[in-house]
């Protein structure tokens, strides 16, 4: 162990998911009982970092956590230290509060920082990192979108969720010869619309990376009627657009460094089906569901292996850098690879083909090749 290590910090930034506090007891065991070192844990991600709100986290602390939901620590999406919001009269007003967050950092005699989050908490700690913190990033996203992995803890649980739904929807849809639309969250990635869908048996999934045409949509609800199919499940991820429209937004949030929130694309597919097939079309979105309740056996396991190597990894000195799964094997990912960037659904992925296979609607026409279709949802 390198005897510069002593004392670690540990945050979890951006939107909460099952497997927090896993990835926050893995950090904590880890550092005592391999290294003896000692962790310091922030309040509400950076915010507590640039607002110095912290405590110490032992041993006990981390114990009896491993299948609580949320994070002990709490957590916020809107404090990105470059960019923090204050509330100045009526008014936020947004300063960079980096330097401030350096300070707290070696005020407090810190080694280095671990901070789990997805894409915006990797992109901010790619730009501490540039302004001198040692930084371990550990990636956790219901989205599944973070470049440098193959996949984030949070996300199986979410699906998990997301798929006993539309287990649930499939009872009422048959017996009233309905179309039902499931939405769920997963903003400018298909990983949840795509993985619920099959693992649901969902007809029809549509995707932010696959822009949907309405008349393929109503083809296929038309033609499992022909069939004697008097229902149709549809799972549509919250970023979904039609062909050369935009993207739903529910609300901005002005104070979020993401201002947009997505949401309420399955109303307008609804609205347009029912008045072209003249088929009831009934709506569900399950939104923040998804975030809630215990972590999978399957997340428990990821966020605890990311923990414990984010841990190992700073003690070798490994930092700037974030723990990743490829091929099963944890790496060392640049934090600078993985900010700025989205890990789509791309149309030769293997679940995307095994969608193909099983005859699912991906609200396109299947006439034309599927990679015609694809329309980068961050670029566009």
């Amino acid at each position: 162990m390198s005897k510069e290590i002593r004392r670690i910090g540990v945050l979890t930034g951006g939107g909460d998911c099952p497997g927090l506090n896993a990835a926050i007891r893995a950090i904590v065991k880890t550092a005592h009982n391999d290294y003896d070192l000692e962790v310091i844990g922030f309040s509400d991600g950076y915010e507590g970092l640039i607002e110095n709100r912290y405590r110490q986290i032992d041993i006990d602390d981390a114990s009896g956590i491993l299948a609580r939901g949320g994070t002990i620590l709490g957590t916020s999406n809107r404090a990105d230290p470059f960019h923090f919001p204050v509330l100045q009269g009526e008014e936020y007003i947004y300063l960079d509060r980096s330097s401030q967050a350096v300070r707290n950092f070696e005020s407090l005699g810190l080694d280095a920082l671990i901070a789990i989050g997805g894409d915006g908490t990797m992109a901010a700690s790619a730009r501490m990192a540039k302004e001198g913190l040692p930084i371990v990033g550990v990636p956790k996203t219901i989205d599944n979108d973070l470049f440098g992995t193959e996949v984030t803890f949070g996300f199986d649980s979410a699906c998990v969720t997301a798929t006993d739904a539309v287990d649930k929807i499939h009872t009422t849809a048959q017996s009233h010869h309905r179309v039902m639309i499931v939405e769920v969250m997963g903003r400018y990635a298909g990983w949840l619309a795509l993985c619920a869908g099959l693992a649901g048996g969902g007809d029809i999934v549509l995707m932010p990376e696959f822009p949907y045409d309405i008349d393929a949509i109503c083809d296929a609800v038309r033609t499992r009627n022909a069939r004697g199919k008097t229902f149709s499940i549809v799972v549509v991820g919250e970023g979904s657009r039609p062909v050369g429209g935009e993207m739903t937004v529910a609300r901005t949030i002005a104070t979020s460094p993401d201002a947009k929130r997505l949401g309420g694309v399955s109303h307008s597919v609804a609205a347009q089906v029912e008045g072209l097939t003249n088929i009831e079309c009934r709506v569900t979105i399950l939104g923040h569901l998804l975030r809630g309740g215990s972590p999978s056996a399957f997340d428990r396991l990821l966020a605890t292996r990311y923990g414990v190597e984010a841990v190992h990894m700073v003690v070798r000195g490994q930092t700037g850098i974030m723990v990743g799964l490829q091929n099963q094997q944890m790496v060392a990912v640049p934090l600078e690879d993985v900010a700025g960037r989205i890990r789509t659904v791309t149309p030769n992925h293997p679940l995307v083909k095994a969608a193909q296979s099983l005859g699912i609607c991906l609200g396109v026409s299947s006439s034309v090749p599927l990679e015609e279709h694809y329309k980068d949802p961050v670029a566009s």
